[in-house]
């Protein structure tokens, strides 16, 4: 006999799990199946132990800067093993909670193991969850991405590294070669860096974060580059012979887990990349299949992962209003970050809209400099007229909280004014998103 649900959700991502605990509380009949560990890639290797690494990496950084405060630290020692740990435990931390929390439960219930489509059961859908047919109403697939491995000669025979298991490696490399300069790449080319590994990061293209404003990208090479990182920029590595190391990360990108999840039998379709295609509803091609979290392509973060989570409660159980047609920020954690949102520069200039740029160098906010941290700026791209805000890139100290003031007043629908004109708290960094856009 088949189990019966009037949902299956197929992955406990950030958006899955919560998905499951709203629907269930709303009366449906809910299963969640997920294979290996809950809480997705945010939990298991991706936000939650790699900004725990970056912590330690920190601490380390401060502490070979003591002159700059004062103090004298003779000497800094890593131990890598004990940050890999600590990495490891944060991330265990949150997945007993949320293992704690479905174990336990008959609505959401939880399956351990492969959920792959298996064609209709009349108007709902067969589904094999293990060794067990499942028939679900309706299905979300929440199972994500996987690193995507370029086809270079040799890399094969390496025990290389990705964004996947960087946290089973707990042998520092001497010398480790980044194949990619994009988000992941730079976040962790200086967190090797800072726990002791010469490092170079190989490029394809003539800029590090290509996505970004050229001045974005640049100033963050310059930062790294200052921390002795090494850059091989506009380069196709054919060979891992061209590395001049068998310490391998690589970081080219991602790659939906979409092609063993039996899609043809109910004949979702997918992009040329192997993405489930959605509209604003994410709702797919066939009635009661929707997808969330990075499987279905377009801005992949924990938080737009969360975010789907609620456009789906709203649509499945609501008003139906939310949808995908949101402000999405971002946040790129080296040392000083990058807090983004809106539009860039670049895409303002091709879609022929005028704007007004305003920017503030942190080197002249008090609190900066009083922490030593008076390395890069903020800008803010204007609408003309309204001073409504098109976009702002926070480069900074702390960037990642500071761009929340900006992203609140866009979301809002107010102009820049209201910052500007209120009080904030002197001294502090907060001073300088008012300085901005004054």
């Amino acid at each position: 006999m088949a189990d019966r649900f009037q949902v299956l959700i197929i992955g406990g991502g950030q958006a899955g799990i919560p998905l499951a605990w709203a629907l269930a509380k709303a009366g449906k009949t809910v299963a969640l199946a997920e294979r290996k560990y809950l809480g997705g890639s945010c939990v298991n290797f991706g936000c939650t132990p790699t900004k725990a690494a970056i912590a330690s990496a920190r601490v380390a950084h401060l502490a070979r800067r003591g002159r700059d405060f004062g103090l004298i630290i003779p000497t800094v020692e890593v131990d890598f093993p004990a940050v890999i740990d600590r990495a490891q435990g944060v991330a265990l931390e949150s997945r007993r909670s949320l293992d704690k929390g479905l174990e336990n439960s008959d609505n959401p219930k939880l399956f351990r193991a492969h959920a792959r489509l298996a064609g209709r059961s009349g108007e709902a859908f067969q589904v094999l969850v293990g060794d067990r047919e499942v028939i679900a109403d309706q299905v979300v697939l929440n199972n994500g991405t996987r690193s995507r491995i370029p086809p270079i000669a040799g890399l094969a025979n390496l025990r290389y590294i990705t964004a996947d298991n960087w946290l089973s490696r707990t042998e520092l490399p001497e010398h480790l070669a980044i194949i990619g300069g994009g988000y992941i790449g730079c976040e962790m080319a200086q967190f090797y860096r800072r726990m002791g590994s010469r490092v170079t990061v190989w490029q394809h293209s003539d800029r590090i974060l290509e996505r970004e404003d050229a001045e974005i990208s640049d100033a963050i090479q310059r930062f790294l580059e200052a921390e002795e990182i090494e850059f091989q920029l506009d380069t196709t590595i054919e060979s891992v012979g061209q590395l001049g190391t068998e310490d391998v990360f690589v970081a080219v990108g991602r790659r939906p887990n979409t092609d063993d999840l039996g899609l043809e039998t109910v004949s979702v379709e997918r992009d040329a990349h192997g993405y489930v295609k959605i509209d604003k509803r994410l709702a797919t091609n066939v009635a009661g299949i929707w997808a969330a979290g990075d499987i279905r392509g377009g801005p992949q973060f924990t938080h737009t992962s969360w975010d789907d989570y609620r456009i789906l409660v709203s649509q499945m159980t609501g008003d139906g209003k939310r949808t995908t047609e949101r402000i999405v920020p971002y946040a790129v954690f080296t040392d000083p970050e990058l807090g983004r949102v809106g539009s860039t520069e670049r895409e303002l200039k091709e879609q022929g809209r005028p704007y007004e740029e305003k920017r503030f160098e942190m080197k002249r906010n008090g609190k900066a400099r009083e922490l030593s941290e008076p390395e890069g700026f903020i800008q803010v791209l204007l609408e003309p007229g309204s001073g409504n805000i098109l976009g702002a890139a926070c480069l900074c100290a702390d960037a990642a909280e500071l761009v929340h003031m900006y992203v609140d007043i866009m979301n809002a629908g107010a102009s820049s004014h209201v910052i500007r004109d209120a009080i904030h708290i002197h001294p502090t960094l907060a001073e300088a998103v008012q300085s901005a856009v004054t």
